[in-house]
């Protein structure tokens, strides 16, 4: 499917003639690597193929009222079944990197037990395909589908939840790491943590408005943080057996959303006060991941309903990575250095702030800047990959059948542009995943929101890339913002 958006008219201002002209176009490093995302669930359809088990969006997105407009993934883009063509789409577009999710009970219908050879069957093919292609695969261990069989039994509640993912990962690893040379474990613990199992209250626009996700529990503070405890568990469980498992070279690392505090202005105080916003906002599991403990101001502002845990669960949750990645759309907060504890103070975001499509989303590109730079500076991992950034726009299939999402374009190129300022300063990032590849299932927000570079009408599945997807490609090509 070729992109069309009069890419003569493009080039003409392409990297190569702008590098001529009298300034110099920044670029990225020569390694890095212009990818697009995707989940599971949100894309793949067929929920009962091959042997699958259920998943707790399959139960979730069936009760009556969770979804909007009473959406499920039961068909959504169908990319089980038309997964050649959507690479062949990601190939036009000149994607290098995709990272995709592995749906858990494809491959464990129970959770645990005996594997199902048919849902392995699909990624391999999957991965073939990508490779075909010349596009680099990045899969994600945990995008959200825990097994139901799981929930069952206490789902993340139980400590067995954690050992069974790291059984799961280490039968990944060992089928599918001489081929897939990266693996993240899970994506965004902070969000389907406390969405998952109590819900968040968020202030959009003035109001507050609660965010739930799958299985919608509603548990109170210690139970959570005993949640939030076995999922970093999990994720230690699940490095040490990709190294246990997965061939030599076999890199694994966290796709967490970052939530990042952004200096207000920068001064070295703010910066400071910024960090440390940060570091006590991400505790529960970017810091004790890379630190191998809680810190301090967690545990006490925990009190008694801080979790159980042990000298040896924290020596797991630290096992070495190789790399962070962080989801980054948004800053938590912007600061200000403050003299009272905790040395810093929240600037509140003024109601005229511009915002993109989605009501919570601000229009904050710095955080692109700002969110590698303070995990460098927290944390100092070898490498950073930005495994989500994009933004939700009102797409609309013109009367010539172009996407004009100049929205979409304007964000990135913005986006973008302050990424390329933190590689600049040696931030080691190493690429960066467009969130989404395509239009999809927006979890409880259905299909109503679209995130895509490719637009999908979900009656007819045509694929339409957007004006943004010819953005991407000049963009990759020249490895520079354009």
């Amino acid at each position: 499917m070729a992109i069309n958006y009069d890419q003569k008219e493009i080039l003409k201002a392409s990297c190569v003639d702008s590098l001529s002209t009298n300034y110099a176009q920044p670029k990225f490093p020569d390694d890095f690597l212009w990818g697009v995302a995707t989940a599971s669930y949100q894309i793949e359809g067929s929920p009962n193929a091959d042997g699958k088990g259920k998943s707790i969006w399959d139960t979730y997105s069936h009760i009556s009222g969770n979804m909007k407009n009473n959406d499920t993934g039961d068909i959504s883009i169908d990319h089980y079944s038309r997964y050649k063509e959507d690479i062949q789409v990601m190939k036009d577009m000149g994607v290098q990197a995709y990272r995709f999710s592995i749906s858990w009970p494809r491959i464990f219908p129970d959770g645990d037990g005996m594997p199902n050879p048919k849902g392995l069957d699909f990624y391999n093919r999957l991965v073939d395909e990508l490779l075909k292609a010349d596009i680099k695969p990045f899969a994600t261990l945990y995008h959200w589908d825990l097994p139901q069989a799981l929930q069952d039994k206490g789902g993340w509640q139980s400590r067995e939840t954690s050992q069974a993912f790291g059984e799961y990962a280490g039968y990944v690893a060992k089928h599918m790491s001489d081929r897939v040379n990266n693996f993240f474990t899970i994506n965004e613990f902070q969000n389907f943590v406390d969405m998952g199992h109590r819900g968040i209250e968020m202030v959009v626009q003035g109001k507050p408005v609660k965010i739930e996700l799958a299985p919608g529990l509603k548990l109170e503070q210690k139970s959570l943080n005993q949640v939030a405890h076995n999922a970093v568990l999990a994720h230690g469980l699940a490095v040490q057996a990709i190294r246990s498992n997965g061939v030599k070279g076999t890199k694994v690392g966290p796709a967490e959303v970052m939530f990042c505090a952004v200096p207000a202005i920068d001064t070295p105080k703010n910066v400071k006060a910024a960090e440390k916003a940060t570091k006590h906002m991400n505790a529960r599991f970017l810091d004790v991941m890379q630190t191998g403990k809680y810190c301090e101001s967690y545990l006490k502002e925990a009190g008694k309903d801080a979790p159980e845990f042990t000298d040896e669960d924290l020596k797991i949750i630290s096992s070495p990575v190789d790399f962070i990645g962080i989801n980054v759309y948004i800053p938590k907060m912007y600061v200000m250095a403050s003299e009272e504890k905790p040395g810093y103070m929240e600037v509140p975001m003024n109601v005229s702030h511009p915002k993109m499509l989605s009501p919570w989303h601000t229009f904050s590109p710095e955080v692109l800047y700002w969110a590698p730079r303070l995990t460098q500076s927290l944390w100092n991992p070898k490498e950073i990959y930005i495994t989500e950034n994009g933004c939700a726009a009102s797409d609309v299939v013109n009367a010539d059948g172009k996407v004009f999402d100049s929205d979409r374009v304007m964000y990135l190129r913005n986006a973008m542009g302050q990424l390329q300022r933190a590689t600049s300063e040696g931030v080691p990032v190493k690429g960066n995943f467009v969130w989404s590849a395509f239009d999809n299932l927006e979890w409880t927000g259905g299909y109503g929101t679209r995130f895509g570079l490719i637009h999908v009408d979900f009656e007819t599945q045509k694929r339409t890339p957007k004006m943004s997807a010819a953005w991407f490609k000049e963009a990759a090509r020249c490895n520079a913002v354009v």
